[in-house]
């Protein structure tokens, strides 16, 4: 199979251009050449920058390809490009066209519904927000397969971990946390439920839709299973063979809290289960990694990087999702009522 990656050089992209490979599958990666990567010799790579036509017309000029997965379509890369004019390029030129997109993609005001299918409402916020982005590229792709059977399909996963996840305020803090011993902010009593899927088996899911026509103008939610936040804590503790430090964060509290005292998906408005019957049903999906196995794959991951000794926090020029120490040190104070901010 001939494969383009748009993206391709960080985290979901790499880890499909792993895959690909693996497979023995022929991977070019089509991205703005800014990101430093370590991409395979043997991986061909295109530069063109979305928010640029002509760049793009120029380096895909006379392309066909069995299969194109559009990583690098959310806002911050793609907002105000004209998507309809990218789709242009491949119709008629690609066999099947993954997009990524998000579980901020649903209307997030179902909290308290659960598990969410893929026929229910989508974001209406407009496409200058992220789920409002990703909503409006899902609803034209499913447009254009309706109006001119584009062979479009559409993968929805959840909170999406793993080696090289450059979103830094998820699976990386925790661990540091758990090996030095530092308060964990519980917000909600530790009941913000999430799902969780490791980005092996997203890309897994997405190779599984290449070829099915079952899966041509379709949505699929893409996870693994969801836990309460306490669970999640819970379980990498055990990972890293740690006692983790808890504190609870009652809702009467939260408003004295300063910004950055726990991560974004302990919010309540992460609070969603996704359900991937559908997945299972057509694609015949099957995650290799439940949430235990996928974090202690991680961690070695986390291990063998160094990450065990990092002496500051890291940040992704995109996602710009970091971690505050000292914030919720000094969070942990207040709630325990201590005279000092130390951990």
């Amino acid at each position: 199979m001939r494969a383009l990656v748009l993206g391709g050089s960080a985290f979901i992209g790499r880890q499909l251009v792993d895959t690909l490979l693996h497979r023995g599958h022929t991977v070019t990666v089509l991205n703005r050449g800014l990101t430093p990567h370590d991409l395979p010799d043997d991986v061909e790579r295109l530069v063109a920058n979305r928010l640029d036509h002509s760049s793009m017309v120029d380096a895909l000029a006379g392309r066909d390809w069995d299969a194109v997965f559009d990583v690098s379509g959310y806002v911050m890369a793609a907002g105000g490009s004209d998507t309809e004019a990218l789709f242009d390029l491949f119709d008629g030129r690609t066999a099947h066209y993954v997009y990524v997109s998000s579980i901020m993609a649903y209307e997030q005001s179902m909290r308290g519904i659960a598990p969410w299918m893929e026929d229910y409402p989508t974001d209406r916020s407009g496409p200058n927000t992220y789920g409002g982005f990703k909503a409006n590229v899902e609803a034209q792709l499913m447009a254009r397969f309706e109006r001119r059977q584009f062979p479009a399909t559409v993968v929805r996963p959840a909170a999406v971990y793993g080696p090289r996840n450059n979103v830094f305020d998820m699976e990386t803090p925790m661990f540091l946390r758990l090996l030095q011993g530092r308060p964990i902010l519980l917000p909600h009593s530790g009941l913000v439920t999430a799902s969780y899927g490791h980005v092996a088996d997203l890309a897994d899911a997405m190779l599984a839709i290449v070829g099915n026509r079952t899966a041509v103008g379709e949505v699929f939610n893409v996870t693994a299973g969801a836990v309460t936040t306490r669970r999640y804590v819970e379980i990498l503790a055990r990972v890293v063979g740690r006692e983790p430090n808890i504190v609870p964060v009652s809702d009467e509290r939260l408003h004295e809290l300063p910004p950055g005292a726990y991560g974004h998906l302990f919010s309540d408005r992460h609070h969603a289960v996704l359900s991937i019957d559908k997945a299972r049903h057509l694609l015949g999906f099957e995650p290799r990694f439940d949430i235990r196995a996928g974090h202690a794959d991680t961690y070695q991951w986390f291990l063998s990087r160094g990450y065990d000794r990092l002496e500051g926090p890291l940040s992704d020029p995109v996602w710009r999702a970091t971690w505050n120490f000292d914030a919720e040190a000094a969070a942990a104070g207040i709630l325990r009522g201590l005279a000092t901010t130390g951990a």
